[in-house]
């Protein structure tokens, strides 16, 4: 009897009272379902002789999911032995809510196909082969998911929300997936260069980011002592930014549609955390990574997909526009925070704007960008007064600041050798400060 089907969990108020045995499922298995003593060692023996009696090819596949499952549980305590007794299963699995009850059921379908098939289930190898081929995802994944590890953002899997809720990382498959989905639509954007992964634990404070930020410089000039840092304030924050996201009157707003105090648009994060809503879009839609946001950047070299790090933005006329399809000129510096809002604005009904798709970045963002830029490059991102006048200030223009009317900035101030959190005036022009798109998977 296999333990994988959702007919496993228990009658309750989260789950349907009957579910067929194939639900979910395309086709009969017609091999023998895997014995609870094989499905035990698949799942959590560090070594498997399951795996290894895979073809080659697919046991990659198979330590995604185990992995996948395994973090699953983790995240919603559910104690990691019962995920081999059927039992002791049904009965962790009541307090789940429905898409998350859903959720197990697909990824232990998914397990038990792979080790009675001895392949993937029909079109989880395609997307899977789809983002590895255009995306190198399984490499950058690993890369990001070590690195939230190491700083300590991923804890068991998730994250801790501003609102009390944990949040469970995106797996690689969900990515892959949504990568796959979506492939029409970003085919122009990986022509422009729009194939740096990045996650971002959003739905934790951003006071927690920061100091995670200044841990990570503090222990990142610990292990390379040449790096130039003040030891003694390795990030300097407007004190404006205090206790700024929390509660719904917080002071910051995400995604907003103007820089006015009282139209502007845009939602507080445990608003945009209670809905669930993928911003930015035209119509609202649920998110498909809750409390965490996925985006596609260009690396340092947008024309070479394994170049490390983040492009720079440029300063005036020093920038090198990207694609064959649709030519997209670089955004370079001098233009206001209004007229970089303008052009967003401006892609809403029009599909074939250069700049479709792509969105201002946050403060989240922007933190996550700098770890992972210093982390491969060993050289600080938005490093603004560099010899060669190659960066600049990056203004965060998809978060603002209504009641002061500023949208948040951010840069490495070299001068002082520490990382600066400030906010600026959305109507300035300056030949220093410009801002930086990204696409959300």
């Amino acid at each position: 009897m296999s333990l994988l089907r959702p007919s496993v969990f228990t009658k309750s108020e989260n789950c349907p009272s009957e579910v067929p045995p194939t639900a979910g499922r395309r086709g009969t298995l017609s091999p023998e379902p895997p014995s609870s003593a094989t499905l035990h060692e698949a799942i959590l023996a560090s070594s498997s002789s399951v795996r290894d009696s895979l073809p080659e090819q697919h046991r990659a596949h198979f330590e995604t999911l185990r992995q996948e499952i395994i973090d699953f549980a983790q995240a919603h305590n559910i104690p990691r032995e019962s995920l081999a007794k059927p039992d002791a299963l049904r009965e962790a699995a009541e307090h789940l809510s429905i898409p998350d009850l859903h959720r197990l059921a697909t990824l232990l379908e998914r397990f038990e196909y792979l080790l009675v098939h001895k392949e993937p289930r029909e079109g989880v190898s395609e997307t899977i082969e789809y983002a590895e081929k255009f995306y190198h995802l399984e490499k950058q994944y690993t890369s990001q998911v070590e690195l939230l590890e190491e700083v300590g953002i991923l804890k068991e899997g998730a994250i801790l929300g501003i609102d009390g809720n944990t949040y469970p990382i995106p797996t690689l498959e969900q990515i892959a997936t949504r990568l796959f989905e979506r492939r029409e639509t970003l085919k122009t954007k990986h022509d422009q260069g729009f194939t740096k992964l990045l996650l971002v634990p959003f739905g934790m404070s951003l006071y927690s980011l920061r100091e995670t930020l200044k841990q990570f410089l503090l222990s990142y000039k610990q292990k390379n002592p040449s790096f130039d840092l003040d030891t003694n304030e390795p990030l300097r924050t407007w004190e404006g930014y205090q206790g700024v996201d929390t509660g719904d009157s917080s002071k910051l707003v995400y995604y907003p549609q103007s820089f006015t105090e009282e139209s502007h648009g845009g939602k507080t994060k445990m608003q945009i955390l209670k809905t669930n809503e993928q911003l930015p879009t035209r119509t609202p839609a649920q998110s498909p990574f809750p409390g965490w946001t996925v985006h596609l950047l260009q690396p340092s070299d947008p024309s070479n997909p394994d170049s490390l790090g983040f492009a720079p933005i440029p300063r005036k006329g020093q920038g090198t526009p990207q694609g064959e399809e649709i030519f997209r000129p670089t955004l370079e510096t001098r233009q206001s925070s209004n007229e970089y809002l303008s052009i967003l604005s401006s892609i809403k009904d029009n599909e074939d704007s250069p700049y479709s798709h792509e969105s201002g970045m946050t403060p989240e963002d922007w933190i996550m960008a700098f770890i992972t830029h210093l982390q491969e490059t060993k050289k600080p991102l938005d490093d603004v007064w560099n010899p060669t006048n190659t960066e600049s200030i990056s203004c965060l223009i998809g978060a603002f600041f209504p009641s002061s009317v500023h949208v948040s900035c951010a840069f490495w101030y070299r001068d002082i050798r520490r990382v600066r959190l400030d906010r600026y005036d959305p109507r300035d022009r300056d030949e220093n400060i410009g801002a930086r798109f990204s696409v959300m998977v």
